[in-house]
Formats: C-alpha cells, structure tokens, sequence
C-alpha cells in the first residue's frame, strides 16, 4: 500500500491512508505483544502490587471496549460491588482486555458479553468472561492459551493475547481455563481464577497475608515485587531489538494515562475554537449574565458529549447539579457567589469525566485537566497534520485569517488618522478600543478554547486516576494501640461539653464571673476553633479506620462503638459552634462570611453524619461523592436563599429591634440587596445606602442580563451612578 502511495499507483486520499494507518496499528500492536512474549520469556515481567477496585477496573474496560465501534453489548457484574483485591492493575487490565478483545470478536451482531467477579472460598476470586459467539470446540481448549493458539487470531488478533493472559495470571498465583458454556446458551466462557491477596516470590506469607477480606483502609502496606529481575544494566527488550521508543509524551505518563485508539480528534478541535470564539465574543466587556450562561452551557455539553463515561449515573447527577450551579450566574448578581458555583460546577463535571470515587482521584482529576494539555500534544499534533490534507480547509481559514488582519490594521491606521472615518467606527464599535479590544478578545480566545480542548481530551481519554492511593495501612497489632488516642479525643470533647453545659445552665453571670468576658464575647471567642476541631476529628476518625484491625466480629465492634461515640460528640461540638454563630451574629450583625461560615460548619456536620452511616455498614467507597454532592446541594441552596438580601434583612429587622445598624457594611454589599434595602428602611437611610453601593462598569445588554441587577436597576436612585452619595442619618453602630 505505501509502495503504490510512492509511486502514485493509488491516490492518497482518506480510505487510502487510513488503510495504511490501520495495517500499522495491526503491525504495532503485534510487536507489543511480541516485546509482551520476551519479557515473560525473559523472566523480566515486574509485578507492582497495590490495591485494585475490580468494579472500576471492570467499567472503565468495558467502556473503552464500547468505544471501538463494535455492535457488541458488554454487561459488567460485581460481586461484593465494592470488591477490592491485591494485585498489578496495569497487568490486570491487559487481561480483562485481552478477554473482552476476544470475546466481542467472535460475538455476532448485538450480540452481549458477560463480565462478572465474584469472591469465593478459600481467599480467592475469579474473573468470568463470557459472549454468545460459536463457542470453543473441545478439541482446541487445551491449546487455547498456547503462543499463537486458536483463540485470538482468527478474527484479527495476533494469537498472543490469550497467552499473555495466561502468563499474568500465572505471576499473580492463579490460572486460566476454558469452561463449557452454560445451560441453554452458546458460546465461549472463560474463567481466571486468582488469589485476593497473591504471594510472590521474594515476599513472606505472614507479612503479606492479610486477616480478612481486603478494604481499602485496612489492606497491607504496598510492596513492590519482582519476579527474577533483570540485571541493573540490561538492556530492555526494545532496545536491544533497536525498536524506537515510545514518544516522549507517552513514556512521561507511562501506563497511568495510556493512549486508547484515538487516530484524530478533528471535531473536539474545531468545536473547542468555536467555544473560545464564542467566550471571545461575549466575555470581555460584560458583566457575568446570559452570555455566561450560554459559554458555560456550550463547553459542558462539549465536555459531556464526547465522555466515554456519558451513560453512567454520576454523570447525570454531576451535570444536573452543575446545571443548577451554572444558573446561579443568571440569578444572582453576587460575583463571589458565581466564582464559587463555577469553580464546584467545574469540580463535579470533572470527576465525571475521570470516573473518580475516592478522595485523591478525584484531586487527581483536577491536575488531570491540566496536564491534559500536554498528554494530549500527539493527539493534537496528528489531528492538524490530518487536517493539513485537506485540499479547502486550510486556503479558506488563511484567506480568513489574512482578511482579519488586513481590516484590523487598516481600519485601525484610517481611523486614527481621521476624524470622520474615526466616527464611523466609533459608530460601529462605540465604546471600545480595537487594539485593545483585539488583544483582550485572542487572549480569552486562546484561554478558553485551550481550557475546553483540555477538557475534550480528558473526556475521551480519561487517566487511571482510580489507582492513585496513599499505601495500605497496615492494622496495629492491639487494639488499646488505637483505642487510647481517640479515647483521649473523646474525653476532651465531653470535658468541652460540660463546660458548654456549665455557661448554658450559669448564664451571663457565671460567663462573666468565670472569664471576665460578656456572653457574646465568650461565644465568639471559640468559633473558629470549633469549626478547626471538627475539621481535624473527621481526620482522627480516618486515620482510626486505616489503623484499628477488623477481622474479628469484637474488633468491628468496637470500631463502630468508639468512632460513633466520637462522631455523635462531634455533631454536638458542630450545634455548639452554630449557636455560638447565631448569638453573636444576634449581637454584632450580620454578615456574608459569618453566613458563608456558617454553611461551612453545617456541611462538616453532613459529612460527619455520612461518615456515621458508613461506620454502620463499615464501607465507605461512596463517602467521596456522597460529601462532594452533599457540598454542592448546599450551595446551590444558599445561592436559591439569596444570600446578601437575606444577610442585609436580617440587619434591618436588627435595626428596627435594636436601633443598631452598619451603614457602611450594608453599602458595601451587591445588588441583589438593593430591593431589600428599599423596602425595609427609612427612605434617607435607604437613599444613602443605594447611593454609596457599588455599581458595574458596564451597563448590561441582553447577554449581560441578570436577574440580581435587573431588579436592582428598578429601585430608584440605583440606576444613576453620576450622582453623589447621598448625605447619611446619624445612627447608633455596633
């Protein structure tokens, strides 16, 4: 084929090259398994042993098969759901995928493979993997997994897959065979049975063999181990072949973040510089409102459209809920409150992208965004060579760019040379400069289309970021090891309550006499700290559960009887800290970060009562989620509550109670106040409240509306930012 591209026997079009492309994919993926075959021959194969979630492991195979263009359905089952075992996860996806590669070939049309893992006895587990294609004859079991067998080279494989399969069963200590098929249904079934916890040479059985079925918190430290390692100076198998080596992107990621498939990206490429167009059009010079909206809408259906992980429920939940955060921009006028709906939004479309469940995944997940922009070089690089073979896309796009230049830098020397040309422009473009203009509108250009084509290569190629993990901890060998640490934790909490008791019951008095200090000098003094210490208790109850052994029905007992207790004072600690809030906030007034503490507060004390919940079952795989949602339903209900109205209400009711009120402070909060204010104070304190507040720049067009603004826009003396502050009443101040 190349030779008939050399000499112009065949035209190089499309089919042709991507024919070509194709036999070399074929002929690359023949010389991994071979290098694959040599290193397992070689005795070179190293094994890095580290917790695996087999349900994750499973899905994201199963999704990278679905990918591939295939009519074939593959359904995944787990059994425990969150079944985690000891074992190489690089090494035991090339065995899931080498399984599914060959069942979906051999399946027929909407035909559906079977994956299921299941626990059995004798600290064991086993991988079935099952299709409905013709089956395997008896006569060709035995031979199955041999070099070159029968079963993966038939229908395109290179008959070496099922072998390495068998030999990585073989180094984590388990086997492979072929069963008969069930019951009633044809096909192939192939069953790898391996251990929870394997054994390696090298490693002792009592330092690795772990008291129970594996947890993620409770499984032994993380040991890396090799089976008759190289030599230090040996050359590796590439390069003594003088095969080339892997570019220099893909040995930077290694087999964290492999590259699946993916020939060309031209369609994420084009829709990622429409996106930054549009940001460029409608960002700069706007204050936050529909045209924000709109550019946020368009990248995440972008993002969420292209994500292999699209059909899962965490997904639908994580674009719902950054629905609701991205409207917040509409609604309220309150930028701060904008930044940080965004911010979750983007947080939770992430994590959607990548799958991530635990902590560090999903801290992962963010970093994954931006190295995305230099893991996805090569793909980006053989999309703008593929594109370059397009005999009109380019001529049009450099005749575009050309005739861009030329009416900018002419129209600009004309219009600054003279007066009437200068109105014309100016009346088409009347209150913006064009160099400035041009620079800040590339610059948004260039930032958000370059944050969305990130984002498109996160979401068709997501990293592994589920194997990120802190090592296993290994349980102490007593109990009291744990138990005395966090029953220290527990009496200072009960010692801090009696003393909350103790000011309860004794009054202001009791408060004054004992410190020297009012009540509300007492309830704001230990706020802070409070809101610290529950902070550093969810810690405790961690580092508790990664350390306390639980193989024993006593052992869990007491587990869920000291972290619960803890827990339950820790709630107590958390209702404290919000009276005290509430009673100083009853004194001083009011204010968005007292507020916005406040809900800080209420959040650690969900996730404390999650962590409750999860004590109970003793699993804690969806905690993660569970206070990543629990964070931002409480957020999008404080931007609902409208926050800044409901903060300057709550000083003028204070005021027509107390005759106290901060003139200046409620000056200083934003628009979606003003209509309170109007209505619930004196008109000349009203007046110079309105005058004094801060009003944008930019006066909102219709992709600037907000709704915060608009009504704010209605109340009189708001709209007319020339006039003067209005002179202010005397009145009482904190």
């Amino acid at each position: 084929m190349l030779d008939n591209l050399v000499d112009g026997v065949v035209t190089p079009d499309d089919a042709a090259l991507q024919t070509a492309l194709a036999q070399s994919e074929r002929l690359s993926g023949l010389v991994s398994d071979l290098l694959d075959v040599s290193r397992v021959d070689g005795g070179g194969v190293p094994l890095v042993l580290a917790p695996v979630n087999v349900g994750v492991l499973l899905q994201q195979a199963a999704a990278e098969a679905s990918v591939g263009g295939h009519s074939v359905r593959v359904e995944t089952s787990v059994e425990p759901p969150d079944l985690v075992v000891r074992a190489d996860a690089a090494r035991l996806t090339q065995v899931v995928v080498n399984l599914l590669d060959n069942a979906i070939r051999h399946s027929p049309h909407d035909g559906v493979v079977r994956v299921r893992a299941t626990t059995v006895e004798g600290e064991r587990w086993c991988l079935e993997v099952s299709d409905d294609g013709p089956g395997i004859p008896p006569d060709q079991a035995e031979k199955l997994f041999s070099r070159f067998g029968a079963g993966d080279d038939s229908s395109g494989g290179t008959g070496l897959g099922l072998a390495i399969a068998s030999w990585v069963c073989e180094l984590h200590g388990g086997s492979i065979t072929a069963l008969p098929a069930d019951d009633g249904r044809g096909g192939a079934r192939v069953r790898a049975l391996l251990p929870l916890n394997p054994v390696l040479r090298g490693e002792s059985d009592a330092g690795s063999h772990p008291d129970s079925l594996p947890d993620p918190i409770a499984m032994p430290r993380n040991e890396v181990s090799r089976v008759n390692p190289s030599p230090p100076n040996a050359l590796t198998p590439a390069h003594a072949a003088g095969l080339p080596l892997p570019p220099f992107v893909d040995s930077l990621f290694g087999d964290y973040w492999p590259e699946h498939g993916l020939r060309t990206a031209a369609l994420p490429l084009y829709a990622s510089i429409a996106v930054g167009a549009l940001a460029a059009a409608v960002l700069p010079y706007r204050n936050m409102g529909v045209g924000t909206l709109v550019v946020l809408l368009a990248a995440g259906a972008l993002l969420v459209g292209l994500s292999v992980h699209r059909r899962r429920t965490w997904t639908k939940v994580a674009v719902a809920l950054g629905l609701g955060l991205a409207a917040l921009v509409v609604l309220r006028a309150a930028e701060w409150l904008a930044v940080l709906a965004i911010l979750l939004a983007a947080v939770l479309v992430t994590t959607s992208l990548t799958d991530a469940r635990r902590l560090l995944p999903m801290i992962a997940s963010g970093a994954a965004w931006v190295l995305s922009g230099v893991r996805g070089l090569p793909l980006l690089s053989r999309t703008l060579a593929a594109t370059t073979r397009h005999r009109m896309l380019w001529p049009i796009l450099r005749t575009a760019a050309l005739s861009i230049v030329a009416l900018v830098v002419f129209v600009g020397l004309f219009a600054s040379g003279d007066a009437v040309f200068g109105s014309w422009v100016a009346g088409v473009l009347p209150d913006v400069n064009i160099a400035d203009s041009l620079v800040l509108r590339a610059f948004v250009w260039f930032l958000v289309g370059g944050v969305v084509l990130a984002g498109c290569y996160l979401a068709l190629n997501p990293p592994q970021v589920e194997r990120v993990s802190l090592p296993p901890g290994r349980p102490v060998a007593s109990a009291w090891e744990w138990v005395v640490p966090v029953g220290v934790v527990v009496a200072v909490f009960l010692a801090f309550l009696v003393a909350q008791a103790s000011a309860m019951w004794g009054g202001h008095d009791f408060v004054r006499r004992t410190t020297g200090m009012s009540y509300a000098e007492y309830v704001h003094q230990g706020f802070a700290q409070l809101t610290v210490a529950t902070a550093l208790t969810l810690l405790t109850i961690a580092l508790a559960a990664r350390k306390a052994p639980r193989s024993t029905r006593a052992e869990r007992r007491l587990l869920r009887a000291t972290l619960g207790a803890l827990c339950a004072l820790t709630l107590v600690v958390v209702a404290s800290a919000l009276f005290r809030m509430a009673v100083y906030q009853q004194e001083y007034g009011f204010t968005v970060l007292r507020v916005l503490v406040d809900a800080f507060e209420l959040w650690l004390g969900v996730i404390v009562v999650l962590v409750i919940v999860a004590g109970v079952r003793l699993s804690g795989w969806w905690l993660p989620r569970a206070a990543l949602v629990s964070g931002a339903v409480l957020l999008l209900g404080l931007g609902v509550a409208n926050p800044e109205a409901w903060v300057a209400q709550q000083n003028i009711a204070r005021y027509q109670v107390t005759g106290k009120l901060d003139l200046a402070y409620l000056s200083s909060l934003g628009a979606d106040a003003t209509p309170v204010v109007e209505r619930g104070l004196p008109a000349d304190l009203a007046g110079c409240v309105i005058s004094r507040q801060h009003r944008p720049q930019n006066r909102d067009d219709w992709l600037g509306w907000n709704l915060g603004r608009a009504r704010a826009a209605d109340v009189r003396g708001y709209g007319d930012g020339q006039s003067l502050p209005v002179p202010c009443p005397a009145v009482s101040r904190d």
